[in-house]
């Protein structure tokens, strides 16, 4: 499997938007994003430009206008940006970071129950 294309975080932005409303054109894009940020359309459109570069989109041009799709699969990225996450700041222990977020208040008691339940729901169904 090829690695996945490295995103910044404004580049994830973009992607969040065609992941949930593929295929999307760059007026869509452009709309949506500068509705919730303060980035002009042209730091869009570089940005569209950049993911298309880096293989994470494609286009085709339907009459005037360009339509993406992305070529990188959102759970599959996200997975991986997980994992090198917990790599790089934890040594790959998942305990040890979850035992930091507690030990620094970062986990509210609903967050702890929602866990307790994802466990033991794991558990039950003979999870790793």
């Amino acid at each position: 499997m090829a690695p996945l294309p490295q995103i910044s975080e404004a580049e994830y932005e973009v992607m969040k938007i065609v992941w949930k409303h593929s295929p999307i054109s760059t007026n869509e894009i452009t709309e949506r994003l500068t509705a919730d940020t303060d980035w002009s359309p042209k730091t869009v459109q570089t940005l569209i430009k950049r993911l298309v570069n880096k293989g994470a989109l494609t286009y085709e041009k339907q009459s005037r206008v360009f339509v993406y799709t992305p070529l990188v699969k959102e759970q599959e990225y996200v997975n991986e940006e997980s994992s090198s996450f917990l790599k790089r700041f934890y040594n790959g222990d998942i305990t040890a970071m979850l035992s930091a977020y507690i030990e620094d208040d970062r986990l509210s008691e609903s967050d702890i129950d929602s866990l307790r339940s994802l466990l033991s729901s794991r558990s039950r169904k003979g999870g790793r």
